[in-house]
């Protein structure tokens, strides 16, 4: 016989039916159907990023079921099903037209988990990520729903071996060789780059967002290294990551508690220390946005105080790929993460002050986690660092009138002079036509040459896809022929990408940035003593307003869109087209666009007004 409390929660029997059946499915407590709910959160996707996500959370779950309940230091809580994520695989789809809907993984893991921990109504939550954009996608929709959440990366891919060689090998090591001619070759390391399971090892994209997702606060700094087969994964971490979500709802320290300006700009400073990823700037924006900042550049971190950062004060103290010789793994080896921030920590580079899931500060839990020193090869000190400046730069000039593009500094391998290049302009609409060009002659690639990829942004992709294939080969061109040949664009590259390569570049040329007026044989500057990205015939005015009006008058007379944009065929790519934002506030979908409205060479940004073309 139900008592007087259980009769009066169940005055809709319709609503509580489902929930008595799912309470005896789990093996839960029938009474605990009308109390806080918790659960855990995976990311999914056909990659190998993703295998070992699925038999992680299912320990986490029961792990979890096993401390709900009535009695005694139990979660007095209502247990729910776990719920994943989709995404692409970047590391298969890359140099293809499906590349487009990577970075719009990310966009797809806040719908979608926005709409799980809103309608369930979600009190704790723990999440298991993997790959790099559906983890940044997964914080986001945390720090909007804003309860007590923990993340805990499903840990990176172990490097491969060379059967011939014995060398250590990894994705990257593949991609570049996309233009050998020696089909043994490409075969076997083909077959051997990747085994096991995992994400990219290397100090790419998922290793970069995992260290930021750590150091902003949200995953335990112990937890970031450790490869995903590492059996601390399953025996260890779930258990502590039940004790510190126990932690933070008993305090209702939530999301916003941790990801903070101070914290974020912890964040942005480990990820140049690491020589990180160039997405960490599209990253970043995006998650400032969700943790309830308005304006990145003016809330969080100006560009001219990120390059005196980056030039100044932050130098690079890992010696990793894809710009050096160590996985993760390696790092892990060493001491892992925490090493490097409590070296940072002991410069005096970061705020020790800030909350992290843990229920401590950050300089408190790295004390308790008692990291050994710098071992000198893999992790070096802040006073004899791997690279004596940060591994990242953002630059302005007429070609980045937003101060958006960005240079992986880190990643330079040749061709700056007293910090300047000088090339001549070779221009593809489109990373396709470039990847036709290599395919058919590498012959056309000349010393100094900058190759210009266009209309690849976030609504003229669209998807703003990255560009690693392409990248790769140029690599390997220039190691080869011993030339230098830069790389420039309004998409973006991946964070195993080397050379002097330059994304996010913007506006981007779908909007009428300077990007789409350049022309073979245009005069290219980079120089990073002033951090400027310039076209030496686009500071002609009469050049520049002839080349405008050619180009807008090719938009008139194509419905609004530039005829070298790509299509939008989908539901999905049409939704991105349409609420786009640019890159330097992250590239991601949002009703309320920032966009230019003036001459983008004014540099003036419109507060948040939509951009009436795509309307």
């Amino acid at each position: 016989m139900k008592n007087s409390k259980t009769v009066l929660i169940d005055r809709n029997p319709g609503r509580s039916s489902q929930t008595y059946g799912i309470a005896r499915e789990l093996g839960t407590d029938l009474d605990l159907i009308h109390e806080p709910s918790v659960g855990v959160v995976g990311n999914k996707g056909d990659s190998q990023c993703y295998i070992g996500v699925i038999n992680k959370v299912s320990i986490i779950h029961d792990a979890l079921r096993n401390r709900v309940g009535t009695g005694a230091g139990q979660l007095r809580m209502r247990l729910v099903q776990p719920e994943f994520t989709v995404a692409t695989s970047d590391g298969i789809r890359n140099g293809t037209k499906e590349m487009r809907y990577s970075l719009i993984g990310r966009e797809v893991a806040n719908d979608a988990l926005t709409e799980h921990l809103s309608a369930s109504g979600l009190e704790g939550i723990i999440a298991v990520v993997a790959c790099d954009k559906p983890p940044v996608g997964t914080l986001a929709a945390m720090l909007e729903h804003n309860r007590p959440a923990i993340i805990m990366s499903d840990g990176s891919i172990r490097p491969g071996v060379d059967s011939v060689t014995g060398e250590t090998i990894d994705l990257i090591t593949a991609y570049q060789l996309a233009g050998s001619e020696d089909e043994e070759l490409k075969h076997r390391i083909a077959r051997e780059a990747c085994p096991g399971f995992g994400s990219c090892g290397g100090m790419f994209t998922y290793n970069t967002m995992q260290t930021f997702i750590g150091v902003v606060g949200m995953e335990p700094l112990h937890m970031i290294s450790p490869a995903s087969q590492d059996t601390r994964r399953i025996t260890e971490f779930p258990d502590q990551l039940i004790d510190y979500l126990t932690g933070l709802i008993s305090k209702n320290i939530r999301p916003r508690d941790i990801v903070t300006r101070d914290s974020l700009r912890n964040a942005i400073i480990v990820a140049m220390s690491v020589g990180g990823s160039t997405n960490v700037l599209l990253h970043a924006p995006e998650l400032a946005r969700a943790a309830g900042y308005r304006d990145f550049s003016k809330e969080i971190m100006s560009p001219e105080e990120f390059n005196y950062l980056s030039k100044n004060a932050v130098p690079v103290v890992v010696n990793a790929r894809p710009f050096g010789t160590y996985s993760m793994v390696d790092i892990d080896n060493k001491g892992g993460m925490q090493v490097i921030v409590k070296e940072l920590l002991d410069a005096g580079l970061l705020n020790g002050n800030t909350l992290t899931c843990t229920g401590e500060t950050l300089a408190k839990q790295v004390d308790r986690l008692a990291p050994p020193k710098p071992d000198g090869d893999v992790i070096f000190s802040a006073e004899k660092p791997f690279k004596k400046t940060g591994g990242l730069r953002v630059l302005s000039g007429n070609l980045s009138p937003d101060f958006s593009a960005v240079l992986k500094l880190a990643g330079v391998e040749g061709g700056l002079a007293n910090n300047v290049f000088r090339g001549k302009a070779k221009v593809y609409n489109g990373e396709q036509e470039l990847l036709q060009e290599l395919d058919s002659s590498n012959d056309v690639f000349e010393n100094f040459d900058m190759i210009v990829v266009r209309y690849e942004g976030p609504f003229g992709a669209p998807g703003m896809p990255e560009m690693l294939d392409s990248t790769s080969r140029i690599t390997a061109l220039c190691r080869k022929k011993n030339i230098v040949v830069g790389l420039m664009t309004d998409g973006r590259f991946s964070g195993g990408s080397v050379g002097l390569v330059i994304g996010h570049v913007g506006p981007e040329a779908a909007a009428g940035g300077p990007i789409g007026l350049i022309e073979n044989g245009d005069v290219i500057t980079v120089d990073l003593n002033k951090n400027q990205l310039n076209c030496q015939e686009l500071a002609n005015k009469a050049i520049y307003e002839q080349r405008k009006l050619r180009w807008d008058q090719l938009v008139a007379g194509n419905n609004g869109i530039h005829p070298f944009a790509g299509e939008a065929d989908t539901r999905l790519l049409n939704r991105m087209r349409r609420s786009a934002v640019s890159a330097v506030h992250g590239a991601g979908m949002h009703p309320d666009r920032i966009v230019w409205v003036n001459d983008p060479r004014d540099a003036k940004r419109s507060d948040f007004e939509p951009h009436n073309k795509y309307r």
